[in-house]
């Protein structure tokens, strides 16, 4: 059984809880029930539209998440938009829609999309746009995955289900209302400044809006949109009189409307055909039972058995989450708007993706989405080359078909190489490799790379560079990522060289302070204390500090050894959630999501068991608060899918898996290409999280780590399991 080789090298690491040793328990005979028939079921859509944990000023302290409908990975995000605004355009405590828009990302820091919001109404819009919306209860409203509904105090009901690029909307309005059935569609509405125009038909509304800015970025993009209703409209007119939007109202008695939207990014005849396409003419109820029926073969991916209602309703609302973006972004025929501004087609039989929140999913996400689904990965792969490729360099961050600079470091190449390290080989990795070296190069791509390729790091207070300390860092990560790409690829020279730069993150360690500090050109340490954010990004010196996931051994070397570093992580998670100004874990944020699981590498196994399990059953909760930070595209939620499962892709670009302890006592990841990963753990539970053994396919394991090859074959990994 071939281990990766910093497993190897930690094959004297004993797995066992802890030095001191807990008694044998009796592995439990009772069979876990059976795994759920309809894991949807146990999705809360609302998981994270409420302010979770405490606000560190970062994104408002919300999940940042929306309820409305959305298949997995899709081109449509039709959901509510309240009053007050959160970032995912809803925040559970106001009781005021004010439309139903049809595009969203979920859990990001910043403002996008929110593109064309419907408002059903009677009678006429309210001549002050400040006060349209409608008032509702929570008791009122539904939302499970590929559906979402809500019935306001007025009377109106409105229950929206979508396809992938597409999405249906059925209103059904009170019949002791004397005025008309209306409703309100406006192209010049969306989260940031936006512009449009929407022609007017019988019963059709067609157009586009141009709209962007995320995170006052000059990234622009145009939707197209197409809506068919299935009544006429007895009365039309622009909305406040501007093109960019329509009031329509219907015959009078009309007591139920139904419309149905493609959009694109192409044109507006492709929005049209999507919605032909995908939706076929079927009735709501038949396209909301498809999208139920396809969210459960996407959650099925991850059969768990056995915990409590609370627990399975954690994990798949972490799981839906995780897979609601990157977005296709190509139409039903394989169209798609680059990054070049020019129409591209895919492969034949292959989705183009977009929006890539780099800086966060490149740690954990696309990891997990590659595990379920490689072939879809895939896309996601060959989509950042394309984008590389159109733009001239790879972005970090982005949104739609234009880059928007945001955030640090060079992750969208990471994100390929992990997704390859995890089985999605379907794209050209050759191409992306050399790609992503000659970008390393390119302003554009690594702000300050002149003086990291000259120095082996960005000098303190680097003019372009946002955290000189967090980008030095972010670099060395992503060369790791690549050099294990390179090796896969037999690329020898490359390999070397990229593992040559992944060390620079020791050109930041001070032996004097025992901290990965920001350093001054000349060579100099600045003044400096652990709780500064100066030079780091979103985070700390005593957080950042451990950001060196691809080379573990080497900096616990460089701190004084095993014990020294337990000591100091023991420290470190006094508290797990701190925030950016305090010297302890921020759980909440990506720069600490490593952090738990780096006790494996210091011989200390049972300290990763105990505090992932702290960590996963205090920070997350089947509430709208239940997510302690922005979920960032599904990064946070993802990071809890590995918790449950006892496991983590500790470093970038490999197939590497920490080890903790899972929380169910089954779980059986089926990959989609015919390969099934088996985890048993028969006394798992909250308060069991300590190893007493474990066994690949009947051989102990004695490492902290996983052998490369169970992604590739599958297996069944055994766990005994008990209480510290």
């Amino acid at each position: 059984m071939r281990l990766h080789p910093v497993a190897a090298a930690l094959a004297s690491a004993v797995l066992l809880a802890s030095p001191v040793q807990a008694a044998p328990s009796t592995p439990s005979t009772a069979e876990p029930s059976p795994a759920a028939a309809d894991p949807a079921g146990y999705v809360n859509p609302f998981v994270g539209t409420a302010p979770g944990g405490t606000d560190f000023g970062h994104g408002g302290g919300a999940g940042n998440t929306f309820p409305g409908a959305s298949a997995a990975l899709g081109g449509i995000q039709w959901s509510p938009d309240t009053v007050t605004h959160q970032h995912g355009g809803y925040a559970y405590e106001d009781n005021r829609i004010q439309g139903f828009s049809l595009t969203h990302i979920s859990g990001a820091g910043c403002d996008d999309y929110g593109n064309v919001p419907f408002m059903p109404l009677t009678g006429r819009p309210d001549p002050e746009p400040a006060l349209r919306h409608a008032t509702f209860s929570h008791a009122n409203e539904e939302a499970s995955p590929g559906s979402y509904g809500v019935k306001f105090d007025n009377g109106i009901r409105t229950q929206i289900s979508v396809t992938r690029r597409s999405g249906v909307a059925h209103f059904t309005y009170p019949s002791n209302d004397a005025k008309p059935a209306a409703l309100t569609v406006d192209a010049g509405r969306a989260f940031n400044k936006a512009t449009g125009n929407i022609t007017i038909g019988s019963r059709t509304l067609s157009g586009y809006t141009d709209s962007g800015g995320f995170c006052r970025s000059t990234n622009r993009y145009r939707l197209y949109f197409h809506a068919v209703f299935d009544h006429p409209f007895a009365h039309t007119e622009p909305l406040d009189g501007k093109t960019s939007g329509a009031y329509v109202s219907f015959a009078p008695g009309t007591r139920t409307v139904t419309a149905r939207v493609g959009v694109s990014f192409v044109d507006v005849d492709a929005a049209r055909r999507n919605a032909d396409v995908e939706q076929g003419g079927r009735s709501y109820d038949l396209l909301q039972r498809a999208a139920r029926n396809r969210w459960n073969e996407w959650l099925g991916r991850i059969a768990v058995r056995g915990g409590t209602e609370a627990q399975r309703r954690v994990f798949y609302t972490a799981l839906y989450h995780s897979l609601l973006h990157p977005s296709a972004f190509s139409d039903a025929d394989g169209r798609y708007r680059g990054m070049d501004g020019l129409v591209h087609r895919t492969r034949p039989g292959h989705v183009q993706y977009a929006n890539y929140s780099g800086w966060d999913v490149y740690r954990s996400q696309v990891q997990l989405l590659a595990l379920v689904a490689p072939r879809e990965a895939s896309d996601v792969a060959q989509s950042i080359l394309d984008q590389g490729r159109q733009a001239g360099y790879f972005d970090r961050w982005t949104l739609a078909n234009g880059g928007t600079r945001v955030m640090v470091g060079d992750p969208l190449p990471a994100m390929a190489a992990a997704i390859h390290a995890f089985g999605g080989t379907d794209f050209d990795a050759e191409a992306l490799l050399s790609t992503a070296v000659a970008g390393r190069e390119d302003e554009r791509q690594r702000p300050g790379h002149k003086q990291y390729d000259t120095l082996g790091y960005i000098p303190a207070g680097a003019k372009g560079v946002w955290g000189s300390a967090a980008t030095t860092l972010e670099y060395a990560v992503a060369d790791a990522a690549l050099a294990h790409l390179a090796g896969r690829l037999g690329d020898t020279d490359a390999q070397a060289a990229l593992t040559r730069a992944s060390g620079n993150w020791r050109n930041l360690f001070n032996p004097a302070s025992g901290y990965l500090q920001p350093r001054a050109a000349d060579g100099t340490w600045p003044a400096f204390t652990p709780t500064q954010r100066t030079d780091y990004v979103e985070g700390n010196a005593a957080q950042y500090t451990w950001m060196v996931p691809h080379d573990m051994p080497a900096l616990f070397t460089a701190m004084g050894g095993d014990a020294a570093v337990t000591s100091r992580l023991d420290t470190f998670f006094t508290q797990l959630n701190a925030g950016a100004e305090q010297p302890y874990a921020y759980l909440g944020n990506e720069p600490s999501f490593n952090t738990p699981w780096t006790y494996d590498y210091a011989g200390r196994p049972d300290r990763t068991q105990d505090t992932v399990r702290r960590a996963l059953t205090t920070l997350f909760a089947d509430r709208p608060d239940g997510l302690v930070g922005n979920d960032d595209l599904g990064a946070m939620s993802s990071w809890a899918v590995w918790a449950f499962l006892g496991m983590y892709p500790q470093v970038p670009g490999s197939p590497q898996l920490a080890l903790a302890s899972p929380l169910f006592p089954s779980a059986t990841v089926h990959r989609g290409n015919g390969v099934d990963l088996t985890v048993l753990a028969p006394d798992a539970s909250a308060t069991n999280p300590r190893v007493q053994s474990m066994q690949l396919d009947g051989h102990p394991v004695r490492t902290p780590f996983l052998p490369d090859t169970f992604l590739t074959r599958g297996g069944t990994l055994r766990y005994r399991l008990t209480s510290p």
